[in-house]
């Protein structure tokens, strides 16, 4: 019973003694080595970098928005005062 369990798990495409598979799979490289000069970690740094600043800009507009809902709600609350 757990045999089968274990198999249904598994890759059924997946060779017996098939080693690159997961972490060790081949990387697919979508540029020839000459044209990429770039290391993993500068991609990844750069990758990061633009994450950053996708994050400051939807927090910037978030702020932004915030403070125009806050303006009008005043404004609602200056014309018609609650009594």
């Amino acid at each position: 019973m757990r045999l089968n369990l274990i198999r249904l798990a598994m890759d059924p495409y997946a060779n017996p003694k098939e080693r690159k598979v997961g972490a060790n799979r081949p990387k697919i490289a979508h540029l020839p080595a000459e044209l990429e000069t770039r290391t993993r970690q500068q991609r990844q740094a750069e990758k990061q970098t633009v994450a950053a600043e996708r994050r400051a800009i939807k927090k910037s507009a978030r702020r932004h928005l915030k403070r125009q809902l806050d303006e009008e709600i005043s404004n609602l609350e200056i014309r018609n005062p609650k009594q």
